[in-house]
């Protein structure tokens, strides 16, 4: 297709990131969009040639090869002469069901190609699940219920009356939009009198009310997997609503939300816990058992001379790292507890520890650094 520099192309440096690459392509995109050109087989020109260089250079692997060695680089690591996997773009259907969606970010959700190739996707959709400290820990199944809109198994979609099928709108010719010419001005729309859909129903389907969709309840399973964090994303492909007059499903997304637990506090892979201890352990030191995660218990030795929020370190017991089989430590800070009530016998005790400590010269305040 081109020969030309594919960053010249573009009008970005060799070291544009990758938002400016994007950037810059949406711009050229839309300047030479086809319905915006109709009758200028130039703009038709540029805007695969600017398609041909966004493909390369949004993809780091290819990138790097062009980077090095070019466009034969790129036929030497088994892409075609224009860095593609399997085809070079020589029609606009297979650029806009390849690049569907940057096309749909740049042109909006409900963007149709004039020539009736391209049907509108479905809705994606969102999930709120809340799960415990514990399910994110460990990782789990959970199944859930989603309300969606799924293909009619009256009409198979089409939103006619069985026995009847659609016809193709007057206004547009099926194209789905409109042009209107105003002085210097030609604009183009979506076609009122079929919404886009590039077709007319005139015996609706009874169940779906020519709709072609009708809501749903599904149950799917939702794998959690162990280390997750409160607010990530999980993308189910096509598990959204059914797309209109037979289009692509959408995509389901699952926003997990985490607990607070009671005991335990996240910080980053690592979990934190509180453990109170009396202050005798704290003088001469012993062995005290913590609550880990996953209901186990491990055994954590005190030093003699233990301090106040002293942070102690238990490691590979906190939550798994996402992609490796490492996890992060779990903290155990210490809390000394000091007696307010005390027996009679206990306050005698405590007076011969404070003369003890004073003839050690452990009585005198001091005063720590800020």
């Amino acid at each position: 297709m081109t020969d030309r520099d594919y960053y010249e192309i573009l009008g970005v440096s060799r070291n544009a990131t990758q938002d400016e690459i994007k950037s810059a392509y949406r711009k050229l995109a839309l300047k030479y969009h086809p319905d915006r050109n109709k009758n200028d087989p130039q703009a038709e020109e540029k805007f695969k040639e600017a398609t041909e260089a966004y493909e390369v250079l949004s993809d780091p692997e290819k990138r790097a090869i062009y980077d090095k060695y070019g466009k034969a680089g790129l036929q030497g690591a088994g892409f075609d002469e224009h860095g593609f996997g399997y085809k070079a773009y020589t029609d606009f259907s297979d650029i806009f069901s390849d690049f569907s969606s940057i096309f749909e970010e740049i042109f909006g959700g409900g963007f149709r190609y004039s020539s009736g190739d391209y049907s509108r996707r479905g809705a994606d959709l969102r999930y709120n699940l809340e799960i415990s400290l514990e399910d994110a820990a460990i990782g789990k199944e959970i199944t859930v219920e989603i309300p969606r809109k799924e293909t009619c198994d009256e009409c198979k979609g089409t939103g006619a009356k069985p026995g009847s099928r659609p016809q193709m709108c007057s206004l547009c010719q099926g194209s789905g939009r409109v042009r209107t010419t105003q002085g210097f001005f030609s604009i183009t729309s979506t076609c009122p009198q079929c919404k886009g859909s590039g077709k007319i129903i005139r015996d609706q389907c009874s169940k779906c009310k020519g709709e072609g969709l009708v809501t749903k309840h599904r149950k799917l399973n939702i794998k959690i997997p162990p280390g997750v964090e409160n607010g990530s994303k999980i993308r189910i492909k096509g598990e959204g609503e059914a797309g209109p007059q037979g289009g692509p499903p959408g995509d389901l997304y699952v926003i997990v939300y985490i607990k607070k637990h009671p005991i335990f506090e996240r910080q980053g892979d690592d979990l934190v816990i509180k453990v109170n201890i009396p202050i005798t352990k704290a003088i001469l030191g012993g062995e005290i058992e913590v609550p880990l995660i996953d209901g186990k218990k491990a055994k954590l030795k005190i030093p003699p001379g233990t301090q106040n929020n002293q942070i102690f370190r238990i490691r590979s017991k906190g939550m798994p790292i996402m992609g490796s089989s490492s996890k992060g430590d779990q903290l155990v800070i210490v809390n000394i507890q000091i007696p307010q009530n005390l027996s009679s016998r206990a306050k005698e005790l405590i007076k011969e520890l404070d003369k003890e400590l004073e003839l050690m010269g452990l009585k005198k305040e001091t005063y720590a650094k800020p």
